[in-house]
């Protein structure tokens, strides 16, 4: 009982007159009888809570569940309607070839399309998570395949309790190893220890502050909060104080009430001492939450106003670029790719197009590049695109070769590293919604600078562009995709220094006032870089693997962006004859470390301007030394090194002698390849045959193999059904047998065409049978009764259902009251009869039983 209390929670009805408690959504398939069992004999009868379980079940099977389950709980067990309000303390079941999601409070179901592939368990996890947020716990089970992961994200995202039965405890372990492979879930649990669990997550609930308490508990909650930001600052290099705080605490929440933490002050010890807990907590700020063509009306007007509009304005051999920032598990820019490739086929024009997809978690980054996902795209991705875009492996699907070598995944942080450039559209959607407002402009600024001239910018459908309404057109206000009119200046960013950070940090602390020199230092740093723009050369800073840093004014007359793979190797940024002058420079000055400075040279797309490179080392206290390269033109407006201070380097020798070196390299370089691309080559051809040959049985295979494995989960579900039915049926039969071992009375069962069915030991002193007689005709065998009517009397009562009673005397002495009952199931018609023998003979002798049979007496 003391469990029962302690997990007893108030379920009071929420705002839209619905149930207001913790609602338990349980999915299970193949293997799950078993699992639920188990599961609800941990579960008390009065708890406070609402249980829906989720199966795969066949439409052409009458489902037991109801009774099968209802054996093991002390909850009622019902089948769900459609409209049935929610009830604490209930447990509520899907019904077979129904799809079932929750509204304001009531269970909904639509038909289930046989056609169609459905995910009923993903669709409820959906539903649930919006309706019930952090009141929402979802429990995977038994099963195949990977229905579920995709409700599991989402039921993470609204701040709701997530947990999985342990793989190994599981007769099917493919659903709890899918949902465990998204890192998101709470606990991995044998079935008897997850309702517990369950209860243990309810009772821990966080109190409602009282008016008193709450000062304390925010100034202990704006400390603890500080902290925490610079543990995770440290652990994996992201600000989260650029993100909104209310969506930062809702997570810090969740997992205090996860892991039973009372309070902030103790977290934080938690996490200063769990490296673990504190890599989780990261993770959970940065949920990857996306899909295939999400919002599919944004992704049309994109493919229409967008992608349509580019692929007919290039021009033959120019390549197209597309940066898809906060790219997540990659969903979004193998949509786009998609898109892409359609296009290109509709308008009979194949420009080369290269994806730049980034992600500040390196986990996502991963996920995404291998291009493997779950059969839960089937709802997001059409029947045509599944097969012409994706390959079967499996339970999941992988993207085609063609599609995956058109993205470039990388790790990028928006708030922090420096842009792309050059790209004619830029999808950056659901992303700056969880950043506050002066971060929000600070990417916005990056995402304008990397667009080329008349580039896309796609946003999600909660974005705005803020202050930088003015610098875009909108092509789609509704749907979020705008065309840039003009570039943005550089810096991108005011130059924050150290100090200014923590002169900011410290007046956030002191109880939210503004220092009046908080105008002065923005003064201070507009003004710097008006001077910077104005006075100092267009400039690039270099580490020591010649990697651009940063850039200092407008460069974009100097810098070139190839096709290919997308670098930060200034090598490849500059034009071809300026690449080897500064290559040349660079080497020089990092060796000597000194200036150093080219002649004047031509630029190739105007001749008539002349530009001198200059180079300049920068030491770095406490780090290694980093390189400037700056272009003057050939009337420079200021020069800080007068030119007898610096030395001008002979570019003919320097080159020369570098070139010699390079090209023996290069040669020896050549004739390893060519051995090793004929062996290639070879290889490749054979291989190329083999492939094609799998490809096309593979894609025949895989849609039967989807349509079996629905088919397998189903059978499974009602072969675990009758299965435990057939146990009933073995425990009542034992019951028959040794009730009629009990009586001691002679009784024979015969069918509708009077062969014995059943007989009890005593029967055999009336009828000459054994056990192998079980099967024939009674009027086969010869019997003790004095009286030759006894098999016509059988089959009367057979046929006119009648029961028949009297008393007879047996060859042996003995008298028996005879009782010939019809025999009947639920069919009203008779199949069979029922004779019992009473052995009365001791009775009759004692005058208690009458001389007559008349069966009233």
């Amino acid at each position: 009982m003391a469990v029962q209390e302690s997990a007893k929670t108030d379920s009071v009805p929420d705002h839209n007159g619905g149930f207001g408690g913790y609602l338990i959504a349980v999915g299970a398939s193949a293997g799950g009888l078993d699992a639920l069992e188990r599961f609800f004999q941990g579960i008390p009868a009065q708890s406070g809570a609402a249980y829906v379980v989720i199966q795969h079940l066949s439409p052409d099977h009458k489902s037991m569940m109801v009774n099968l389950l209802g054996r093991h709980t002390r909850m009622p067990v019902v089948t769900v309607e459609d409209g049935m309000r929610i009830e604490p303390d209930r447990v509520h079941l899907i019904p077979p070839a129904t799809i079932m999601h929750v509204s304001r409070g009531r269970l909904r179901l639509t038909p289930k399309d046989p056609r169609v592939l459905t995910l009923p368990i993903d669709l409820f996890f959906t539903s649930l998570a919006q309706e019930y947020a952090n009141r929402a716990i979802g429990v995977i089970l038994s099963g195949t395949g990977s229905d579920g992961t995709r409700g599991a994200v989402a039921i993470n995202e609204a701040g709701g309790l997530l947990l999985a039965q342990d793989p190994e405890s599981a007769k099917f372990d493919g659903m709890p190893r899918s949902v465990i492979a998204t890192g998101l879930v709470d606990g991995i649990l044998s079935p008897e220890d997850l309702g517990p669990r369950v209860l243990d997550h309810i009772s821990h609930a966080p109190r409602v502050t009282t008016r008193q308490d709450r000062t304390a508990v925010g100034q202990d909650k704006q400390s603890a909060l500080d902290e925490i930001l610079h543990l995770l600052r440290n652990l994996g290099g992201i600000d989260f104080r650029d993100y909104k705080p209310p969506t930062v605490l809702r997570r810090i929440e969740r997992r205090m009430q996860v892991r039973h933490v009372p309070d902030y002050r103790n977290y934080v010890r938690l996490l200063d001492s769990d490296r673990v807990e504190l890599a989780t907590l990261r993770r959970e700020l940065l949920i990857p939450v996306t899909s295939f063509f999400r919002d599919s009306e944004s992704f049309d007007v994109v493919a229409e106003s967008a992608i349509d509009a580019l692929v007919k304005e290039r021009p033959d051999g120019q390549g197209l670029r597309i940066w898809v920032a906060g790219v997540s598990t990659g969903e979004e820019a193998y949509t786009l790719a998609i898109l892409l490739s359609e296009a290109c086929e509709r308008l009979r024009r194949w420009p080369d197009f290269k994806i730049f997809a980034t992600d500040v978690e390196q986990h996502s980054i991963d996920t995404a590049s291998a291009g493997v996902f779950t059969e839960a795209i089937t709802a997001e991705v059409s029947p045509e695109r599944l097969e012409r875009y994706f390959f079967g492996r499996g339970n999941h699907f992988v993207i085609k070769p063609e599609i995956r070598q058109s993205i470039i995944f990388a790790r990028h942080n928006l708030l922090e590293d420096p842009p792309f450039t050059r790209m004619d559209l830029v999808s950056c959607r659901n992303v700056l919604i969880y950043f506050q407002p002066e971060a929000q402009e600070r990417v916005l600024r990056r995402l304008q600078y990397a667009l080329a001239p008349g580039g896309f910018l796609f946003l999600g459908s909660s974005e705005s562009l803020g202050a930088l309404q003015a610098d875009f057109t909108p092509v789609s206000s509704k749907h979020k995709l705008y065309k840039v009119l003009r570039h943005v200046a550089l810096p991108l960013d005011p130059i924050r220094s150290g100090l200014s950070r923590l002169t900011a940090t410290g007046r956030r602390h002191q109880g939210g006032k503004t220092l009046a020199g908080t105008s002065d230092a923005a003064a201070i740093d507009a003004g710097l870089a008006v001077l910077l723009r104005g006075y100092a050369p267009a400039s690039l800073l270099l580490n020591r693997r010649h990697e651009l840093l940063h850039v200092f004014g407008d460069v974009g007359r100097y810098l070139r962006i190839g096709e290919g793979l997308a670098t930060l190797d200034v090598a490849k940024l500059l034009p071809e004859r300026l690449a080897p002058v500064a290559l040349a420079l660079l080497h020089k000055a990092a060796k000597a470390n000194t200036s150093l400075r080219s002649d004047t040279l031509p630029l190739a797309d105007a001749p008539a301007l002349r530009v001198r490179l200059v180079v300049r080392p920068v030491e770095v206290p406490q780090g290694e030394p980093h390189l400037i390269l700056s272009f003057e033109p050939e009337e420079p407006v200021a020069d800080p090194a007068p030119a007898g201070q610096m030395e001008t380097l002979d570019l003919g020798r320097e080159a020369s002698e570098r070139v010699q070196t390079l090209e023996r390299e290069l040669a020896a370089t050549r004739e390893s390849l060519q051995a090793t691309v004929e062996e290639l080559e070879t290889a490749n051809e054979e291989l190329q045959a083999t492939n094609e040959e799998l490809m096309a049985s593979n894609e025949e295979l895989q849609s039967s193999n989807e349509e079996l494995q629905s088919v397998n989960e189903e059978l499974y579900t009602v072969n675990a059904e009758n299965q435990e039915k057939i146990e009933i049926l073995h425990r009542l039969n034992a019951d028959l047998d040794n009730l009629a071992k009990a009586a001691a009375i002679a009784t024979l069962f015969v069918d509708a065409d009077l062969r014995i069915t059943r007989f009890t030991p005593e029967a055999t002193s009336l009828f000459k049978i054994r056990d192998a007689d079980i099967g024939r005709p009674i009027d086969d065998f010869a019997n003790r009764l004095d009286h030759p009517e006894f098999i016509a009397e059988l089959r009367r009562t057979i046929e006119n259902g009648q029961p028949l009673e009297q008393e007879l005397v047996a060859t042996n002495g003995h008298t028996y009251l005879v009782r010939i009952l019809p025999y009947a199931a639920r069919d009203p018609r008779a199949r069979g009869a029922v004779a019992t023998f009473v052995d009365v003979t001791g009775l009759r002798d004692q005058g208690v039983v009458p001389t007559t049979g008349d069966p009233s007496t």
